[in-house]
């Protein structure tokens, strides 16, 4: 394999040389070429290389796809074409690249690229955490387990700060910026006042009925708890963005250095919570009472629902909503059927890693893949999710549907869900009626991941294709096309 300095000089050297290329862009995984000639570049012998994944030629770009060390790469080659570095706008992308839903995938992915490394060890040590601490060997409250603990849940309670910044560089604001913003949102002071008495209720008897916990200039703020969450802190990062460019242009230079932060921070974050937290509290809520009616209603609907729904709940933490109600569920009821109804989630995760380590050739999915494969068996599926299966697309939708078949037969089973506990396959014990000391609901819920497993398991299998393999088809049944001609 090469080092990053001979494959530059060899991407150089096959699309052309550096009087063939036009301009140069990068994404999270390729290097975007705007040639003079496309006919002078020899695109087999860069496929034949064992560091270029594929090449892609579509929407007047030359892709070169490299995976994850595309910016080390990327800045080789601009040093030897001479090419400004500065030009990091995103080049005009064809009519399937400006989908809503791509644009949303790469965007969540390349945010998420920078942290895959670091999401698969954190999840790794709450793994093994999680069997020494369910072995014996070592207790939660030795200080041992403690302090690595801590590493392992470091980044997921602060995922805010990561993905702020990650997010910044994504959207070039200013990335001290962005992890202010990060920071703010889980400010204990803030997520504290929560537990607080409310100074007042907003929209009562109706269905957003919400405590204020806070007020800005006498406005209401709607407070959730962002640790750990996705979705909120990349929006604020983005509203942010476009704040900064703005002041950025009517910023003094002799004070720009300190202005720009300051206007951006003042206006944008008090816009987080007045806006985007009463968003997220509203929909959180809603999407709670809709589950209690849709179980009323049909448990197997509502198991599918969930159950199919819980994963993309999670990513916008909307899941916040449902919580309350599992607890309440608990102290009254002494079982939920919420989180029976997603027992399925993490379990298809792993299933379809296992199968894309099987089908894939490519050598940096397969990696991502199997790294990701020990976390998910305890429940954490982040680096499942935003390393593998989301930017895949097709893995993600399998995963969803199976679980949401999963979560319906896990309610005609009659799972319940009798107390918190681990994840994964620690959350076993939590399907243990402890009352009767029933095992019934361990072996029902079993059966429910085992089959949604197998279907996930099978379905990625028979639909997952390498970008490679899906070329081939395609060059494939254009020739035949041509020769019925």
């Amino acid at each position: 394999m090469a080092d990053n300095k001979n494959l530059a000089k060899m991407i150089i050297q096959h699309v052309g040389g550096k009087d063939n290329v036009r301009s140069l862009t990068h994404c999270f995984t390729r290097l975007r070429f705007v040639l003079k000639d496309e006919e002078k570049a020899n695109t087999d012998l860069l496929k034949q290389s064992e560091d270029v994944v594929d090449v892609i030629q579509q929407g007047g770009q030359y892709q070169v796809v490299i995976g994850m060390k595309v910016e080390a790469v990327y800045l080789e080659v601009m040093k030897r074409l001479d090419l400004a570095a500065e030009q990091e706008e995103e080049p005009e992308e064809s009519a399937e690249d400006k989908s809503l839903f791509n644009r949303f995938v790469d965007t969540i992915s390349g945010i998420f690229m920078p942290l895959l490394g670091l999401l698969t060890a954190c999840g790794i040590i709450k793994g093994i955490l999680a069997i020494l601490s369910v072995s014996g060997l070592l207790a939660v409250t030795d200080g041992t387990y403690v302090i690595l603990n801590a590493v392992g849940d470091s980044l997921f309670y602060f995922f805010p700060i990561f993905l702020a910044y990650t997010a910044a560089k994504k959207f070039k604001v200013n990335e001290f910026t962005g992890m202010a913003i990060g920071a703010t949102m889980i400010y204990p002071a803030i997520i504290n006042s929560i537990t607080e008495t409310p100074l007042e209720t907003l929209f009562s008897g109706t269905i957003v009925e919400s405590n204020v916990f806070l007020t800005f200039l006498k406005i209401p703020v709607l407070l959730t708890n962002y640790s750990s969450t996705v979705i909120p802190a990349i929006l604020a990062v983005w509203f942010a963005s476009i704040i900064e460019k703005q002041v950025k242009r009517i910023a003094p230079a002799p004070v720009k250095n300190f202005f720009v932060p300051l206007v951006t921070l003042l206006i944008a974050v008090p816009i987080i919570f007045i806006v985007i937290g009463p968003l997220a509290t509203w929909a959180s809520t809603i999407i709670g009472t809709f589950v209690q009616v849709l179980y009323n209603f049909s448990p197997v609907l509502f198991g599918a629902f969930v159950g199919g729904f819980w994963q993309i709940f999670v990513m916008f933490g909307i899941h916040q909503g449902m919580i309350p109600i599992v607890i309440n569920n608990l102290a009254t009821l002494g079982y939920d059927t919420i989180f029976a109804a997603t027992c399925t989630a993490s379990f298809t995760q792993l299933a379809i890693l296992i199968a894309i380590v099987i089908r894939t050739k490519n050598k940096r999915i397969k990696n991502t893949a199997t790294a990701a494969i020990f976390p998910a068996i305890f429940g954490i599926t982040e680096p499942a999710i935003y390393g593998v299966t989301l930017p895949l697309k097709k893995p993600f939708i399998i995963s969803c549907v199976s679980s949401g078949i999963g979560g319906a037969l896990a309610m005609v089973l009659g799972v319940k869900f009798y107390q918190m506990g681990g994840q994964g396959i620690f959350a076993f014990p939590c399907y243990l009626n402890p009352a009767s000391g029933d095992f019934t609901g361990i072996w029902m819920s079993v059966i429910a991941i085992g089959i949604a497993m197998i279907i996930s398991f099978a379905a990625t299998l028979f639909l997952y294709r390498d970008v490679t393999e899906e070329k081939q088809e395609e060059k494939v049944a254009l020739e035949e096309a041509l020769t019925e001609k």
